[in-house]
């Protein structure tokens, strides 16, 4: 049976049950295309307004396995998933992640991306940067984690690493061939609101030299504990998305990009005089949720429909798949998580829906008091 379980499943034959192309839609008619697939919540910062600096990690055991991930991503493939974004924690902490980019790519997505914090898209092996290897691999594009551009602010914010690491890794995967690279930036009111001209700049100046960086401002989200009274969400915290492109619009006049996704929570605003682009992520004051057509697999197999998904609207996988479990029922999973879903979560500024931990345990007991972290669940 472990022989049987560790053979990679690609192609998965379809032609038996309907249930392994049957698309996911959800009681809402919302079809589910894109997947984002946690592999490790390992990471080697601490930001923040993520985690806690002292925090427990899973035992890598718990991970699934390369061979794990391709059957579970080849029969999502085949109910109709198009897109998977790689993440974490920080997904270039796991050893064997180009090899599980070579699998993920060989099963066919239109598109494969990675979010990530950078800090290791530099490191050679063999003369070789991680960044080159991900682009031999066939990774498609890049999510960049960064949310100061000054390195005293960076540390503190994340405190671990370097702002340096960071644009060294940057320089790497440009330098690798990925063309456009779009960058993450969580707006906390008070902590790096100051910054927010400072970053539509760099987003213009990165057009002007030719390499394309769409910096993404992302309305503060309440995580969870995670030990920083700063950072720690609360509603005075929040940075409007309006307030971001009015304040944007007041210095560098900008309008709607024409290539705005059907389902992308990123609103995308091109400069007029034609450098640079921005995007306005607005998890709090305008929910995207009708247009909502992702799912998530978290690093030790757990389906989640939403990031907000209580306890039981999230379900197992991995311990399916270690007692040899059928594609089917790997299948039905999907469709109980799709079917779970709810018309909208309750994200607003009065009553926050609070991340519930998605039931991942240590060996030897429970998580306790530390509660969920978005690395758990994945990024």
């Amino acid at each position: 049976m472990t022989d049987q379980l560790n053979t990679p499943r690609l192609p998965i034959d379809t032609t038996k049950n309907s249930i392994l192309t049957e698309p996911l839609v959800d009681s809402f008619g919302r079809k589910h295309t894109d997947m984002r697939f946690s592999i490790t919540e390992r990471c080697n910062f601490r930001c923040t307004y993520c985690m806690r600096e002292d925090q427990r990690f899973n035992p890598s055991s718990l991970d699934l396995t390369p061979d794990e991930i391709l059957r579970i991503a080849s029969i999502a493939h085949g109910l109709g998933i198009r897109a998977v974004r790689i993440t974490g924690g920080e997904p270039l902490m796991r050893k064997d992640v180009v090899s599980i980019v070579k699998k993920l790519k060989n099963v066919g997505f239109d598109e494969l991306t990675m979010t990530t914090n950078a800090s290791l898209l530099s490191h050679t092996s063999r003369g070789v940067t991680m960044a080159q290897n991900l682009k031999d691999a066939g990774l498609d594009r890049l999510n960049v984690s960064c949310d100061s551009l000054n390195p005293e602010r960076f540390k503190k914010i994340r405190r671990r690493g370097t702002l340096q690491g960071v644009t060294n890794g940057l320089q790497a995967a440009y330098e690798a061939g990925f063309e456009e690279i779009k960058m993450n930036v969580v707006v906390i009111r008070g902590i790096n609101d100051d910054e927010i001209l400072d970053f539509a700049q760099f987003a213009r100046m990165s057009s002007i030299l030719g390499r394309e960086c769409i910096v993404r401002f992302i309305e503060h989200m309440p995580l969870g504990e995670t030990g920083d009274e700063q950072t720690s969400w609360t509603p005075d915290k929040v940075v409007p998305a309006e307030e971001i492109v009015n304040l944007i619009d007041s210095k560098w006049p900008i309008k709607i990009a024409n290539h705005q996704g059907d389902h992308a929570p990123a609103s995308r605003w091109s400069f007029d005089d034609g450098f640079g682009e921005i995007g306005v992520i607005p998890t709090m004051t305008n929910r995207f949720c009708g247009d909502c057509n992702r799912l998530r697999v978290t690093s030790d197999g757990t389906v989640v429909s939403c990031l907000f998904s209580p306890k039981e609207a999230r379900f197992r996988l991995r311990d399916k798949l270690r007692t040899g479990c059928t594609d089917e029922e790997i299948a039905q999973v999907f469709h109980g998580a799709v079917t779970s879903k709810k018309a909208a979560q309750n994200r607003n500024l009065d009553e926050p829906t609070i991340l519930e931990s998605p039931g991942a345990y240590i060996e030897g007991g429970s998580r306790g008091a530390q509660g969920t972290t978005m690395s758990q669940i994945g990024g």
